[in-house]
């Protein structure tokens, strides 16, 4: 508990640091107007991941991965509000007939005494690969507009039909919404592990999690 309380601290700190002046400063120049750079912030990069010399193809990556990392974790917030809302799938889960309800939710579905069978947590992992390396990917030559863009020529609903504005607009508020989802799972998480340290709160929406 004492390291993950140091680890907030160094976090915050570095998040309120002072910006570095010269050349790092004049290089960030080329990236203050990308797309997330937003009120209040506006551009924000308190870990420095942007000094030195740093390329458009760098910035396109860090862009990429979180881009990816926001929509894994949208998934992730949703998938926990849900499941803790009492929505879970019908049937059961195994050929022992354990339904899918009779596990926990949250990290304790995967870890821990009560956690889904193995050959469950091996099927979800492989499933996740398939998309990882089948379809969550940028395919060159498809035509697809920016990073992130995932439809491969072959998704689209309705994209096409949007002007550049409200494509801009779409694009910042997935970029938002996936920001504030990495939080959330992150805070959901824990706040789950806390709790067996006597640390139960009523969270909104969700409750308590225990």
């Amino acid at each position: 508990m004492k390291s993950v309380a140091a680890l907030a601290l160094i976090g915050s700190a570095a998040a309120f640091a002072p910006a570095q002046t010269g050349k790092a400063s004049t290089k960030l120049n080329a990236f203050e107007d990308e797309l997330g750079a937003q009120p209040p912030l506006g551009f924000y990069d308190p870990l420095g991941m942007l000094n030195g010399d740093c390329s458009q193809e760098r910035f396109d990556r860090l862009r990429y991965v979180e881009i990816k990392h926001g929509r894994i974790a949208m998934l992730a917030f949703l998938g926990q509000i849900t499941t803790r809302g009492g929505l879970h799938l019908g049937g059961n889960i195994d050929y022992s007939g354990d339904s899918f309800d009779s596990f926990p939710n949250g990290i304790a579905a995967l870890i821990g005494p009560d956690s889904i069978p193995t050959a469950g947590l091996v099927q979800i992992i492989a499933l996740i690969g398939l998309l990882e390396c089948g379809f969550m990917r940028d395919v060159p030559g498809t035509g697809n507009e920016f990073v992130g863009d995932f439809r491969n020529g072959y998704i689209d609903f309705g994209w096409d039909q949007f002007d550049e504005e409200t494509k801009l607009s779409k694009r910042a508020i997935e970029l938002n919404n996936g920001r504030a989802a990495m939080f959330g799972i992150l805070g959901l998480m824990v706040h789950e592990e806390i709790v067996p340290l006597g640390y139960d709160p009523d969270l909104p929406i969700i409750g308590h999690l225990a």
